[in-house]
């Protein structure tokens, strides 16, 4: 009898008659995803569907399991399992009701066809199913559910139609009212009804249902209703509505092509100059700066110089100025853009470093390494190498590659860190760096106008700043289209107002001033069009097709027809990333022309189309400006939590700090999180201040305590450390604490209270089965008693977690012992293992103490020169993580053992 599944309703499956019982939701989830999927599915994608939040030898390990499950529920043979890759197999006797759906309803189907379709979508995708851990899988679920609720309604319009040309209008009704519950903002089907009501003589509910569609559209959208709907009301309410006809034979509509770009004048000179820095781009690269005002033609300037550059590769992002809580949007952009050549030719480890901002980079290649977890400023500086090199990977060529990031004034905290990073670091690197930015929006002292300056003070740099046009390359620009004075008076040489001018006329509308120029362009535009636009401006700079339909109430047509109007007027044009406005001007203007209470409307249902899809960040500012402030509060929490992940400790904190001033009822968990924020990033000062409003719990204390030893504090640490131990019977976090305040003690010259915590430390850590404290705590006992076999054990210990913070402490503090005892050229050894192991897993402070370790044994062996020689890395770095040294607290910079 073969395998049914069931997933239109609660899923189920039923194997040759029998009710098939699933061990876990998870198996029955995972033949879902197997039965819609159109090819074999990875295990690594697999995995990241169920198991998002487990470790990836966890998530394999349940995997494995699921898979088990699901085999002996519908039979072995039913699965492909091939290498890495699993799919479902499609025998004859594999029955899936979605399938029978999509069969039943295709294009050109009839009445008992569509009939029976629609009769198997009974009840919803996976009607009442959920996983509890799993968002990947939800997000799947919801994406799934979308698109068949949208089938359905195409295929409930066409039913409609041909049983309205047969006369049926009670089925016909039955139909249309199923259609429009699916979407009760959907203008059609509201015009369907009152279309059939009338044909079947009941104008009473005819009126009733334009009535209702008018309180709808009013309530949820802000907006009347179409012209079109408006008419049929009035032909309803004056009895001249015709009798339906036959639907048209679908037709091939031929796509509207947007207007053509104006030719390029007057710009001679600073493309030769860009195309002179681009030649000069190797094998060190270049930087470029093209600055001004709005519509002076940065962008445009900057993609001549793309198409004119003989053999450069362009990899290209935008800053957008809605999304700058958004940590490294355009980074990821142009990572995205390098992936394909930077698989090929970026080092392994840097592919696994860049894949935390974008995990896809991870399956480039099997040779990647496991990324080991970093924190501190040493792993911001390590994902910023990483993507440095996965960029330059990715625009390798036979000419110097070009990296163009637009309208760089609306840069995240963090993609500014990235590009200031590899600003100053272009030597070796054969490519020219393009930033386009607007002059008063990056003012003196802003970090990459300093950039620049720098740069261009080496003439490795240069910055373009273009002017307005004049009167005779505006004549170019119009030839006959309209008096060239008259537009040259009017729009001030400024390009952008002159496109704007030329599509007015063109279109034959007006343009006489330039604040009406841009308003030009938006009229005459239709109801549907209109309302589509106003909530694409909601949406922001770029905006999705789907969001778009669902947020702006129209239906698949309407967006589509309104989107190729958009296209044609030149207001929108297609991305990479779906749509986006052809000037951020113009985005403005709509904007702006959108009354307060619909825009905060159109922000909770553009918030509400996102869904959990989207960045927190994002969801966070719709949330915020349609006035739900809870909700937008937890959002900023959760974008906080993601920024700090990234380590984009500024966005981080920025986030937090907004979750509170929204009335997070987390104040107590919020605070501590930004003292680690703050921590992390080396300002102590404003970390206790964090701590201290924090919930006292032994933990905050255990922290407080942390950073009174960074800085040197051995009696304020000592202090909180009691604290903590006070508050808190909990063997693991004893242990720790106990061994933190060994090492502080160690600090003020008790080496005898130094031991009992540290013994204490690991009887704790050993009877919790803590094996990580256990380390910390031989550790401690090593360092306190020059002890080989503590600092052996200890090493081992971290060996055997995988733990290279604890491996390289150990390493280092072995080598300090076999100094003392004499035996330099094993300490050498020693030390120059942990620097490795130091450099593989990015922490630049102890980097920088292990150079000076270094230093040291080689002045003891009479090696000045190399000694010298290292002294100047630890110095270089110090510096670099920490700023100027003098200015520091002295923790750090004294940093010998740990």
């Amino acid at each position: 009898m073969g395998l049914e599944v069931t997933l239109l309703g609660p899923p189920s499956a039923v194997r040759d008659g029998e009710l098939v019982v699933f061990e876990s939701r998870k198996a029955m989830a995972l033949l879902a995803h197997l039965a819609l999927s159109e090819r074999e599915r990875s295990r690594d994608a697999l995995c990241e569907l169920l198991y998002p939040d487990q470790p990836p030898d966890r998530a394999r390990g349940a995997l494995r399991r699921t898979l088990s499950a699901l085999r002996s529920g519908i039979g072995a043979d039913r699965l492909d399992v091939a290498g890495d890759t699993v799919a479902l197999r499609r025998e004859d006797d594999l029955a899936i009701d979605v399938a029978r759906f999509r069969a039943l309803t295709a294009e050109g189907a009839d009445v008992g066809e569509l009939e029976a379709g629609i009769t198997l979508f009974d009840a919803g995708f996976l009607a009442g199913f959920a996983l509890r851990d799993s968002a990947a899988f939800d997000g799947w679920q919801m994406r799934e559910a979308d698109d068949l609720e949208r089938e359905l309604a195409s295929a409930l319009r066409r039913l409609v139609d041909q049983l309205a040309v047969r006369g049926e209008h009670g089925q016909a009704i039955a139909h249309a009212k199923r259609w429009l519950e699916l979407d009760p903002l959907h203008e059609p089907a509201h015009r369907e009804l009152i279309r059939l009501y009338a044909w079947s003589a009941d104008r009473a509910a005819a009126l009733e249902q334009y009535r209702a569609c008018v309180r709808t559209l009013s309530q949820e959208l802000g907006v009347a209703p179409l012209d079109e709907t408006t008419a049929l009301y009035a032909a309803v309410n004056e009895g001249t509505l015709t009798p339906p006809t036959p639907p048209p034979a679908p037709r091939h509509r031929t796509r509207p092509a947007a207007p053509a770009e104006l030719p390029l004048v007057g710009r001679d000179e600073e493309l030769a100059r860009l195309l002179d820095a681009h030649a000069a781009a190797a094998p060190d690269g270049r930087l470029a700066v093209i600055e001004g005002e709005p519509g002076i033609g940065k962008t445009r300037l900057a993609r001549e110089l793309a198409a004119l550059a003989p053999g450069a590769i362009l990899l290209s992002a935008r800053c957008h100025e809605d999304e700058a809580a958004l940590p490294y949007g355009p980074v990821v952009e142009l990572l995205r853009a390098a992936a394909s050549r930077a698989a090929i030719h970026a080092p392994a480890h840097a592919l696994a470093d860049a894949a935390l901002l974008l995990p896809g980079l991870a399956n480039l290649r099997d040779d990647l390494p496991a990324r080991p977890p970093v924190d501190g400023p040493s792993a911001r500086l390590r994902l910023h190498d990483a993507v440095a090199a996965v960029i330059t990977a990715g625009a390798t060529g036979e000419a110097p590659g070009i990296v163009v990031v637009d309208d760089a004034h609306s840069a995240d905290e963090a993609t500014l860190d990235v590009l200031t990073y590899l600003g100053r670091r272009l030597a070796g690197r054969a490519l020219l760096l393009v930033l386009t930015w607007r002059s008063e929006a990056v003012p003196p002292g802003h970090r990459l106008r300093a950039l620049a300056a720098e740069l261009a003070r080496v003439g490795t740099a240069v910055i373009l700043a273009p002017g307005r046009l004049d009167a005779g390359e505006v004549a170019t620009l119009v030839g006959d289209v309209a008096p060239a004075e008259h537009v040259y008076l009017e729009t001030e040489g400024l390009p952008l107002f002159v496109a704007e001018y030329l599509a007015a006329v063109r279109a034959g509308a007006e343009a006489a001033l330039p604040a009406g120029i841009l308003d030009a362009r938006l009229a005459g535009l239709g109801g549907a069009t209109r309302q589509a636009l106003d909530t694409a401006a909601t949406i922001g700079r770029t905006f999705d097709v789907d969001v778009l339909r669902r947020a702006s109430g129209r239906g698949d047509e309407e967006t589509v027809l309104a989107l190729e109007e958009l296209t044609v007027r030149g207001i929108v044009r297609e991305s990479p990333s779906g749509y986006d406005f052809a000037h951020a001007k113009l985005r403005e203007l709509v904007y702006d022309q959108t009354g307060l209470a619909r825009r905060r409307l159109l922000h909770a249902r553009v918030a509400a189309a996102l869904g959990d899809r989207a960045e927190p960040a994002v969801l966070a500012r719709h949330l915020r400006l349609a006035g739900d402030e809870a909700a937008a509060a937890e959002q900023h929490r959760r974008a906080g939590e993601h920024a700090a992940a990234v380590h984009a400790h500024a966005e981080a904190s920025g986030h937090l700090e907004a979750a509170l001033a929204l009335g997070h009822p987390d104040v107590a968990g919020i605070n501590e999180r930004m003292g680690d924020l703050l921590t992390l990033q080396g300002d102590y000062v404003g970390a206790l201040a964090r701590y201290e409003v924090a919930a006292q719990r032994p933990e905050v204390e255990h922290k407080v305590g942390g950073i009174h030893q960074r800085r040197g504090d051995w009696a304020a640490s000592r202090a909180r450390f009691e604290a903590a131990l006070a508050r808190t019977e909990e063997p693991a976090l004893r242990a720790r604490i106990h061994a933190d305040l060994a090492h502080t003690l160690h600090r003020l010259g008790e080496d005898e209270g130094a031991d009992a915590d540290a013994r204490e430390a690991l009887a704790l850590a050993i009877g919790a089965g803590d094996r990580r404290a256990e380390a910390q705590a031989h550790n401690v006992l090593g360092v306190l008693w020059s002890s080989p076999a503590d600092l052996e054990r200890s090493l081992a210990l971290a060996r055997e977690l995988a733990d290279l913070p604890g491996e390289v402490a150990a390493l280092n503090n072995l080598a300090l012992v076999r100094r003392d005892a004499g035996d330099v050229g094993a300490a050498v050894e020693l030390t120059q293992a942990a620097l490795a192991l130091c450099e593989r897993y990015g922490d630049r402070h102890r980097q920088a103490a292990l150079e000076n370790n270094l230093a040291d044994l080689h002045h003891a062996a009479g090696r000045d020169d190399e000694a010298m020689e290292h002294l100047r890395r630890a110095v270089t770095i110090f510096t670099e993580v920490e700023g100027d040294p003098a200015t520091r607290q002295p923790a750090i910079w004294q940093l010998v053992r740990w």
